[in-house]
């Protein structure tokens, strides 16, 4: 068998790593392209501007979620999460996790990038059709005449769960009809929920990519269907992205300094790329050559670190080497990487570490037990990628060069991304 042209005896000769990989050992790969920010971002379409209107939106919309969401009332309808040290999670390193887990609305990274992208549909439709001025006081959104406009659209969506949860919950709250088409690898409590809110859930016996195939085929017959297109969005990507200046206040009330000598070292579980790469984005376009992220994958779905290595993105999936994209990390399990991220983060992404299921489950019994949070196995991922940081010993030397001094003196962030909304039932069997 051929992939590419190229026998998988050739494609290990030119990626030696690849056997490992092929084996569900895990590894980490150090990106050889890594570049100065300064020089990486030059080389992008978009810019901080963009974050920028990303922010302002969110804010114009923030009475409107606070009144149709009371639970970010306290936060003056901000989305937004805590930023908790990890007291003596390590006997040198300062720690942190990035609270996404409690992320009001849907309780993961998604309520990121995937509410905004819908607000940002939703207000594109009611400029349009004259129900709604900038100036406007956006709580109008609420009303029972916009909902019913709003009825006349579609939303389709596909997911291995959490982003369906948050695209779903928002677009029924404004009044879209919503199709959530979900992977085998979904979790039934997920499905239940969106189907308790008015979604309707179309299952596939097939994985990730598949149900995003389908989900896009379907919505591009209809002229009233928007598809939310996880692979190649740059409305998500930005979304994500905001979190960057919410990060960078947080820091600066924790009194935590940023400096070139003692940098920012960040840790995100990646499924098809865009969650990670948003936050990557942002994190870039604040802190520059201050900031060094990972991404952690599962070993039984390594698509980001398969389609960065190779630089073949997404015209390879992990199933073309016989890895079979199972894991309990239901989040994270995609074969094929973003199209659409994976070049844009090129020369932004310090490197990639796999993990196997069963350290996703010791550190979600570690971080419950130590410190009463409870993570979905998917978001405890970033743990690998702080242990596996700690263990380089000798420089990194490239464009940019990575000391063990630069690791030991720096902060570190391990970015959770789901758990908050797991049923009690579900909390238990994990535990």
């Amino acid at each position: 068998m051929k992939v590419l042209d190229k026998t998988i005896e050739q494609w290990l000769g030119e990626y030696p790593l690849l056997k490992n990989m092929m084996d569900y050992k895990p590894v980490q790969w150090l990106n050889p392209r890594y570049d100065h920010a300064s020089k990486a971002l030059k080389k992008l379409n978009f810019s901080i501007s963009d974050i920028v209107d990303a922010e302002g939106r969110l804010r114009r919309f923030a009475p409107f979620i606070a009144k149709a969401f009371p639970e970010t009332d306290k936060h003056d309808g901000i989305i937004e999460s805590p930023l908790l040290e990890l007291v003596d999670f390590h006997s040198h390193s300062k720690v942190y996790l990035k609270c996404d887990h409690q992320l009001p609305i849907s309780g993961s990274v998604k309520a990121r990038g995937g509410i905004y992208e819908i607000l940002r549909y939703a207000e594109e439709l009611l400029f349009k059709n004259g129900l709604l001025k900038i100036t406007d006081p956006y709580d109008i959104i609420c009303d029972d005449k916009i909902k019913k406009f709003l009825s006349n659209y579609k939303v389709v969506v596909s997911s291995t769960g959490n982003l369906g949860l948050s695209i779903g919950i928002i677009s029924a709250k404004l009044g879209f009809k919503v199709y959530v088409h979900m992977s085998h690898d979904a979790m039934t409590w997920k499905k239940d929920l969106l189907r308790s809110i008015g979604c309707e859930v179309i299952e596939h016996e097939s994985d990730y990519s598949y149900a995003v195939e389908m989900g896009r085929k379907i919505a591009l017959k209809d002229p009233t269907a928007y598809f939310v297109d996880d692979e190649n969005s740059k409305n998500l990507f930005l979304g994500y992205a905001v979190s960057a200046f919410r990060l960078k206040e947080q820091l600066k009330e924790a009194k935590v300094e940023i400096t070139s000598e003692k940098p920012l070292f960040v840790y995100i579980p990646c499924g098809v790329g865009g969650g990670p790469g948003g936050i990557l984005y942002g994190l870039k376009e604040v802190f520059g050559d201050r900031v060094h992220c990972m991404f952690v994958e599962p070993t039984h779905s390594p698509c980001m670190l398969l389609g960065m290595m190779t630089e073949y993105h997404d015209q390879v999936c992990v199933q073309d080497f016989h890895i079979d994209n199972i894991t309990i990390a239901d989040g994270l399990a995609v074969g094929r990487a973003s199209k659409f991220v994976g070049k844009i983060i090129d020369e932004l992404l310090l490197g990639v570490s796999t993990v196997e299921d069963d350290e996703l489950k010791a550190y979600l019994k570690l971080i419950d037990e130590k410190y009463e949070v409870f993570l979905e196995p998917s978001a405890t991922a970033g743990v690998k990628g702080f242990y596996d940081m700690l263990k380089i010993e000798a420089p990194i030397y490239g464009q940019v060069s990575i000391t063990p001094e630069m690791v030991a003196g720096g902060t570190h962030i391990i970015w959770s991304t789901g758990g908050n909304m797991v049923p009690d039932e579900v909390r238990k069997k994990y535990l």
